[in-house]
């Protein structure tokens, strides 16, 4: 069972989205972690198990290539550092498309890989995952296309 399944169980997932971005990512956190400490976590660099958390979710060859390269793994890995900035910025953009998507499809996994994985005429014909993974300008386009359709707006 992964963090995602727990969506299916709304009441057993945080309120706050840092909370859940948090548990998504493995990240032990204070109970009063808030969206600064969270930016402030990203911007000093994501742990490595963070890689391996989001993996557990998607399938590693999703994580590990499009969000963050094979060498660069390796190489923060064995140096015991975190990740760059940059990729944990990715992987923070990656991770929120999942929280969204999580909670659209109630932990639904098969729909959610569907969803990921299948071009959107509403994305230009990109599927979700390709765009999210993109930049955080792709990302925030599929959030707007998940909040449209929670707003009830067909898609």
């Amino acid at each position: 069972m992964t963090m995602i399944d727990a969506y299916a169980r709304p009441e057993t997932v945080p309120a706050s989205e840092p909370a859940r971005l948090a548990l998504l990512l493995a990240l032990a956190v204070p109970p009063d972690f808030d969206d600064v400490a969270l930016a402030r976590r990203v911007t000093e660099g994501l742990p490595v198990k963070c890689v391996t958390a989001m993996a557990r979710i998607l399938g590693r060859s999703r994580v590990v290539g499009p969000i963050v390269p094979e060498a660069t793994l390796r190489r923060v890995r064995k140096a015991g550092k975190p990740l760059s900035r940059e990729h944990s910025g990715r992987l923070y953009e990656v991770s929120r498309v999942i929280d969204a998507v999580g909670r659209a499809f109630h932990g639904d996994s098969e729909r959610i890989k569907a969803f990921l994985g299948r071009p959107h005429p509403l994305l230009d014909g990109e599927t979700p995952f390709d765009l999210a993974c993109s930049s955080s300008a792709g990302a925030d386009a599929v959030l707007n296309l998940l909040q449209r359709a929670e707003a009830g707006v067909a898609l």
